[in-house]
């Protein structure tokens, strides 16, 4: 008898196996049913997954996960564990629901996912009541890592870098114009590729073009995201994701400037989602 939890980014899948009050977490491939076919992520969990829970009776899964505000990819999961699992309790839900329940529990709270991609809502403690679109990393995610990537990569190419940066990014990266755009433009998850570059900006703290994308990058969030809630000056302001764990002494800078109460800042939604399901 074995409770399964999932928190599944394009990049990282977190899964938390609870039995008898012992956890084991463990990590796979991310996906994302925008990117990638029903049959491909089966697969994955077949050969990634299932290896992991040998012997292991599931009696219910909760799986969270980018992309399934959208209803026919929410099915398209759920009918993917059913193969798989068979007629347990399966519940689906949106990554940003797991951020909710992970960082305010059953209180009320705005809720903000900084990671690969980036996301808000006001939570009043049992439901997500508002949620400003975030767009996808084309059109938005402001402040996520696709989007403090793709700016590292403009600042690359257009050579906008000086030639301290340029040289520390050719050492760290070993790559070119052809192939960045290629991977852009070409491969099969170009959010995580974008989203790998956020990393030489945590790597180079202290240089004043890298600390400009970085502010830059998260007040675009704030203003596009944050700034459209009238609740976020009432309620606490909760963080998780890779970006808003790295970034936090930014995140709390804009948060006082903004006069808003910081909230949890969390790397991970899973600690919280274990509580929460216990």
């Amino acid at each position: 008898m074995a409770t399964l939890i999932a928190d599944c980014g394009a990049t990282n899948c977190t899964w938390s196996l609870l039995t008898n009050n012992k956890t084991k977490t463990f990590t796979t491939q991310g996906f994302s049913p925008y990117f990638s076919s029903k049959e491909a992520i089966k697969t994955l969990l077949q050969g990634a997954l299932l290896p992991k829970l040998k012997n292991t009776k599931i009696t219910a899964i909760y799986f969270y996960g980018t992309g399934l505000s959208n209803a026919d990819n929410a099915k398209i999961i759920k009918q993917i564990l059913q193969i798989l699992f068979g007629k347990i309790i399966i519940e689906v839900n949106t990554d940003l629901f797991a951020a909710a329940r992970a960082l305010c529990g059953n209180e009320k709270g705005m809720v903000a996912i900084l990671g690969t991609g980036a996301n808000s809502c006001y939570y009043n403690g049992k439901k997500i009541v508002k949620n400003n679109p975030s767009l996808g990393f084309i059109l938005g995610d402001e402040g996520s890592g696709a989007f403090l990537g793709k700016k590292v990569l403009q600042y690359y190419l257009y050579q906008t870098f000086d030639e301290e940066l340029m040289a520390r990014f050719n050492k760290t990266y070993l790559t070119d114009k052809a192939s960045i755009l290629n991977a852009v433009y070409k491969s099969a998850m170009p959010n995580s590729y974008l989203a790998s570059f956020a990393k030489f900006l945590s790597q180079n703290r202290g240089h004043y073009m890298i600390e400009n994308i970085i502010e830059d990058g998260l007040n675009d969030f704030f203003l596009n995201h944050i700034y459209k809630y009238r609740e976020s000056w009432i309620y606490p302001l909760h963080f998780t994701g890779s970006i808003a764990y790295a970034f936090k002494d930014v995140i709390k800078d804009l948060c006082f400037s903004y006069e808003l109460e910081v909230g949890n800042i969390l790397k991970s939604p899973m600690q919280g989602l274990i509580k929460y399901h216990q």
